[in-house]
């Protein structure tokens, strides 16, 4: 054990270690925050959100989407029952009283609800997507 020294601290000493926050993250969770406030707020403040849910083939094709044009969005994954508030935001592809698959995934760019992986898709072969990313500031470095 060349050049390393063991560290003998006497067990008698007691340590405590305080953590104190500092900013808060976009992304904290408040649990007193409730999912509709909490889905509105990073609707407002992230440039690109996809709300997904676990095990969501759809949510994968979109996020590599992103990743290949070189933009990486905030990804929430939310539970069953936080499926149900985010119906509650437009989405141009569910109807009403539509379950949460028709629902999630759902991708917001710059606060506007784009639906989901088809109109996703349909923006970008129209030649859309990467405009308004650009426009938005999540894509740089792209001249158009």
């Amino acid at each position: 054990m060349q050049g390393r020294r063991p560290y003998n601290l006497p067990s008698s000493l007691d340590f405590t270690l305080h953590l104190t926050p500092t900013t808060p993250s976009p992304l904290s969770i408040d649990l007193s925050e409730p999912t509709p406030m909490r889905i509105q707020r990073l609707i407002t403040e992230n440039p690109v959100v996809i709300f997904t849910r676990s095990a969501c083939y759809m949510c994968d094709v979109i996020k590599r989407l992103f990743y290949s044009i070189g933009v990486y969005p905030t990804v929430i994954e939310l539970e069953d029952d936080e499926i149900a508030d985010l119906a509650d935001f437009p989405h141009p592809t569910a109807a009403a009283g539509d379950a949460g698959d028709a629902i999630a995934p759902a991708v917001f760019i710059a606060g506007d609800s784009v639906g989901g992986l088809e109109n996703l898709v349909a923006l970008h072969l129209k030649g859309h997507l990467v405009s308004r990313l650009v426009e938005i500031g999540a894509l740089q470095g792209v001249v158009l």
